[in-house]
């Protein structure tokens, strides 16, 4: 059973929020009180998890975001154990699939759809 770290569902959760945020793996290894090749180990699991079958499942476009972007997504990510590109992913096809553009950039006046 996963157990809850600094806020996060679990290690690898937590890990990767504070890689998101920037962190030096020897400073997430001693904020969660791990070894920094436990940290590299729970980095690569997770990577295999969502990333290694990604450019198959997914094939398409890519698109680059702002660093400052990738960087806020990355707690929302972690928190529900995605990798950004993937969180960012859903976002987009949620948006799309359910017809919200408009509604979420709000400029429907704009475009004469008040």
């Amino acid at each position: 059973m996963a157990k809850p770290c600094l806020g996060y569902p679990t290690r690898t959760a937590a890990v990767l929020a504070l890689r998101q945020r920037g962190d030096e793996t020897s400073a997430i290894a001693a904020r969660i009180g791990i070894e920094p090749k436990t940290v590299l180990a729970l980095e690569a699991s997770a990577a295999k998890r969502v990333g290694s079958n990604t450019r198959r499942e997914h094939p398409g476009h890519a698109v680059l975001l702002p660093t400052e972007l990738f960087r806020a997504l990355g707690p929302h990510a972690a928190k529900r154990g995605r990798s950004v590109s993937n969180l960012a992913r859903t976002i987009l096809k949620t948006v799309t699939d359910e017809n919200m553009i408009d509604a979420v950039l709000d400029d429907g006046a704009e475009w004469g759809q008040a």
